[in-house]
């Protein structure tokens, strides 16, 4: 039978404040009682860590009876758990940059002297999982506070993405300037007090809000107005454009069926050259593939026109072919080709 506590110290720390007076007084500090007291497992082995905590003795001080521990020691490892910050880290690491297993991440582990088990390492695994989105969340307030200073205070866009109609909907929250999403939630409704919801523990966050930009739908600009009554709103730019320029799209749409249909005859001379071989062959081949990459070619309307975007790759292709066959004397032969107009 394995042993019950198979983590063995190979010394014992007493961690005491950093400080040796009080920080309001200036009076001594006394030793009151331990903080905490455990065995922790670090990659450089495992200590046996006693935090000590201190007081003011001073009952004429403002801060009488507060209690002062080590930061040191408050940085050996998470609470609720026996294996330090570096033990947490390497495993994020195992996991994250080389695939392991668990199985994989408890044998390095205990290569490197760290006992544990596959079971223990997937424990490890979620608690460095809880430490990645704390510091994540930090990280967040930080860039949140910085933008703040630097822009007056924060723009907020606000957009919904459903993958499938009658699916949830994914509803992002970003921070404009910095680019930073702010939250990110599947919602089986799109209703003004649904999205309220996830807008509120941002506001709360206490940053003034400057703007917000989101698309027409109704639901975000309620849910926005009813929390945010006096901040400026603004449609989106891109949202805005793709609904003034609808008629160009209809049209370029159009063109772009008319292309492709001018592009049909392709395969008749793919058959006729498909038993051929030779350096004219080869250099048809090629245009042919050019040709054919052209009906895989779409945009991103209305900034970036498909339909133009073939007709302009077409006509490229067009050029290229003449400048071939004039070389070749064959630019007048009759038949040799159907213009783009």
């Amino acid at each position: 039978m394995r042993p019950k506590d198979r983590i063995v110290p190979e010394k014992t720390i007493y961690f005491r404040p950093e400080i040796t007076n009080c920080p309001h007084c200036e009076a001594k500090l006394t030793r009151a009682h331990a903080a905490w007291k455990k065995k922790i497992a670090t990659l450089q082995g495992v200590i046996f860590a006693w935090s000590m905590s201190y007081r003011c003795p001073n009952r004429q001080c403002l801060h009488f009876g507060a209690l002062y521990r080590s930061a040191e020691a408050e940085k050996l490892c998470m609470k609720f758990t026996t294996y330090g910050f570096d033990v947490l880290c390497l495993v994020g690491e195992l996991r994250f940059k080389h695939h392991m297993t668990r199985q994989e991440i408890a044998d390095e582990l205990n290569r490197l002297g760290v006992k544990t088990t596959d079971r223990n390492a997937q424990m490890l695994y979620e608690r460095y999982l809880a430490l990645l989105g704390a510091s994540v969340d930090q990280h967040v307030r930080e860039v949140l506070k910085s933008v703040s200073e630097q822009n007056g205070g924060l723009l907020l866009s606000m957009d919904g993405v459903q993958p499938e109609k009658g699916n949830e909907t994914l509803y992002v929250i970003r921070e404009v300037f910095s680019g930073t999403v702010l939250s990110a939630k599947n919602l089986k409704s799109s209703s003004s007090e649904e999205l309220q919801n996830l807008i509120r523990p941002i506001v709360e966050l206490g940053y003034p809000i400057i703007g917000i930009v989101s698309d027409g739908q109704q639901s975000i600009r309620l849910a926005f107005e009813t929390l945010l009554p006096h901040v400026p709103y603004q449609y989106c730019q891109y949202h805005y454009l793709k609904d003034i320029a609808k008629p160009v799209v209809d049209l370029d749409r159009k063109l772009k069926t008319e292309i492709k249909k001018n592009l049909r005859g392709i395969r008749e001379i793919e058959r006729k050259i498909e038993s051929q071989n030779s350096v004219e062959t080869e250099v048809a081949k090629g245009y042919i593939a050019a040709v054919r990459s052209l009906l895989l070619e779409d945009g991103n309307p209305p900034l970036d026109l498909p339909g133009m975007r073939i007709y302009q790759n077409a006509k490229a292709i067009q050029a290229s072919l003449e400048q071939c066959l004039s070389k070749k004397g064959a630019l007048h032969t009759p038949g040799h080709r159907q213009n783009i107009q």
